[in-house]
């Protein structure tokens, strides 16, 4: 473990004392020979297990170079590429990490998945055909996915005789391809993979070239370590520890960009807590900081609210930050069968957080062979990639994917089938404050009626009282109290209970994180329009989350609206005796996960309106603690 005070915070991208490691794939169109290029550049590093080798070789001493990254049975039977096949090889100067990924249609979601941490793809081009429908599409989502290096390996290239002239037409055409998906260069290497001309040796079958050999070029590309600096600090977090009586919490996650030291002043997202890194471990004794991309874990000054899905960040006043967002305009790849559309809701899956997103709008559709951008598409279908605008249910920590790869990609699940069905880069992450941010697609009309009007005639104001705590706290029993007590005063109450509401307005949701936030935004939204209407709203919420409650609470704000927040500060061995729905007993059975007050955090509200603890308490008292609230406020009459 490392635990040393950290050491000067300097030095190269790269770490120099540790072997790089360089990512590449492959991709281009169905029997261009992506498998047999990888074939050849394992055999001729000596990269195959003599066995290996023995298993693809027929008895003529020939070996058949493709099998040997053709993994899946189907895919030998077939002779095509299905799944990515992920080979291993090595040099004097690096590793390598190897994905051959799909050439045929159907499998573009496995080039996607392929390409999304290369440091390198290598377009394969048949010399004979040139550049085909899928080596466009390929290219396009090569830069989608932000490959930093893309190069074509101009294949079978004895197969037109070693001609210049030919592969001088290629690379023309690659050039203007480079243009299209808007990159600088797209290099061109002519190779023969059968053959093993320009894949490790230099060929002397094309004295004409000068460049380099693939492998040539793979051990010179630079490596740069991912924003290497402490203030682009990005840790998301996938595990917590529990703590022992012999060690304190651990959080665990691999680093998605900076670097990290004993001693920093880190921040958590989204909740903004603040703390201090007192031992960071990254499984190597001689380590006294950790670099992205490693996998680590670390402990804190503090014993803050962190969990899974939580992002890690520098809380230097130089520190670059995410964004907290809840819309992202994005550039995505759809991988199913039945056709994307604006409206539909997905599941987002981004980093270690899953939230619910809506589809708000399609904006541009990239046609596969003229890579010309269709503006305003009805839908988007299997494998088109397209610019969309996503609306999330709750927070996610976001960047731009041109500053982090892996804070800046998402995947997009099917609700119903739990099947994958997108993936997507952000290229806009923006932050919502409710209330103020609008819709771009639909507007808002006001009522011909105006507010101070309706209240005057029907002699009622509105406002919002929100009741929040524990599990069986008593928020309902207050609530049903309350409401009774202003309809026997002669106003408009109505109470809007967290249960009722997902028999309706929320039946589509369920427990999760995500799903309890965007059920609270409903009711939020909900109980501000029967306050303009001049009913006094009562929503009992466990809402155990600061920042769903300050959501509803600036709904009202922005609408000059009164909300009235009630914290029922019951203790949780008081709400586990009470336990009317069992709920706590469940939990500690382990039969129930993510229960507030037990396995899942409450926040309390750091200045609410009124604050009471309805042990042993008259329940009318307090609803008329509530009521004189009320009346203080001038929303109702003494």
């Amino acid at each position: 473990m490392s635990t040393a005070v950290s050491p000067e915070r300097s030095g190269s991208p790269v770490d120099v004392h540790h072997r790089q490691i360089l990512r590449l794939a492959t991709a281009g169109s169905v029997d261009d020979g992506k498998s047999t290029l990888i074939g050849r550049l394992l055999h001729d590093t000596g990269s195959l297990p003599t066995d290996h080798l023995e298993a693809v070789t027929d008895d003529e001493g020939v070996a058949d170079l493709a099998a040997l990254s053709d993994g899946l049975r189907a895919e030998r039977e077939q002779g095509i590429t299905i799944d990515v096949a992920y080979r291993f090889f090595s040099t004097d100067n690096r590793s390598y990490v190897l994905a051959d990924t799909p050439g045929h249609e159907r499998y573009t979601r496995n080039t996607f998945t392929g390409a999304s941490n290369a440091h390198v793809a290598v377009l394969l081009v048949d010399a004979r055909n040139g550049l085909q429908v899928q080596t466009r599409r390929h290219a396009r989502i090569a830069t989608v996915v932000g490959v930093p290096h893309v190069i074509a390996a101009v294949n079978k290239i004895d197969l037109v005789d070693y001609s210049a002239d030919r592969f001088a037409e290629i690379e023309a055409d690659l050039a203007e391809l480079a243009t299209q998906v808007g990159i600088d260069h797209i290099l061109a290497i002519p190779v023969a993979a059968k053959h093993g001309d320009n894949i490790v040796h230099r060929s002397a079958n094309t004295p004409w070239y000068t460049g380099p050999t693939l492998l040539e070029y793979l051990e010179d590309v630079e490596l740069v370590a991912p924003s290497p600096t402490t203030d682009e600090l990005r840790l998301p977090i996938q595990w917590v520890s529990r703590p022992t009586e012999r060690h304190r919490r651990r959080y665990y996650g691999r680093l998605a960009a900076g670097r990290l030291h004993v001693g920093d002043e880190v921040t958590v997202l989204p909740s903004g807590n603040s703390s201090v890194v007192t031992a960071v471990d990254t499984l190597d004794d001689e380590r006294e900081f950790a670099v992205a991309p490693l996998s680590i874990s670390i402990e804190l000054a503090d014993d803050i609210d962190v969990g899974r899905g939580d992002v890690i960040v520098s809380a230097a006043e130089s520190a670059h930050s995410p964004v907290l967002a809840r819309e992202l305009d994005a550039t995505v790849c759809w991988l199913a069968e039945a056709p994307l559309r604006a409206g539909d809701r997905v599941a987002l899956k981004h980093g270690s957080a899953t939230v619910r997103a809506t589809v708000q709008s399609l904006e541009r559709r990239l046609d596969p062979e003229t890579l010309i951008e269709q503006v305003g598409p009805g839908s988007l279908g299997l494998n088109d990639i397209g610019v969309i605008t996503l609306r999330t249910s709750s927070v996610i920590v976001a960047d731009r994917y041109v500053e982090n790869r892996d804070t800046g990609a998402f995947i997009l699940i099917d609700e119903s089938s739990n099947d994958t069905v997108g993936a997507g880069t952000i290229a806009q992450p923006r932050e919502v404050v409710p209330g103020t941010a609008t819709r771009n697609d639909i507007k808002w009309h006001p009522s011909s009626l105006g507010r101070p009007e309706r209240w005057q005639k029907t002699g009622q104001r509105g406002a919002t009282v929100w009741l929040t705590g524990l599990p069986a706290s008593g928020k309902s029993t207050v609530a049903v109290a309350l409401e009774r007590e202003l309809v026997n005063r002669g106003r408009v109450a109505y109470l809007i209970d967290g249960d009722n509401i997902r028999h309706g307005i929320s039946d589509d949701l369920g427990f999760s994180p995500g799903d309890r936030a965007e059920n609270i935004r409903r009711v939020g939204h909900l109980a501000r329009l029967f306050s303009d209407a001049g009913v006094v709203s009562i929503a009992s919420m466990v809402s155990p989350l600061r920042s769903d409650r300050e959501i509803a609470r600036e709904l009202h704000r922005a609408a000059d609206l009164d909300f009235i927040e009630v914290h029922v500060s019951t203790p949780v061995a008081e709400c586990e005796r009470r336990d009317p729905k069992g709920l706590y007993e469940r939990a500690r059975r382990g039969e129930l996960k993510g229960l507030t007050g037990v396995d899942a955090p409450y926040e309390k509200p750091q200045d609410p309106d009124l604050r009471f603890d309805t042990t042993g308490e008259d329940i009318d008292e307090l609803a008329g603690r509530v009521v004189a609230v009320l009346v203080e406020r001038g929303i109702i009459d003494a």
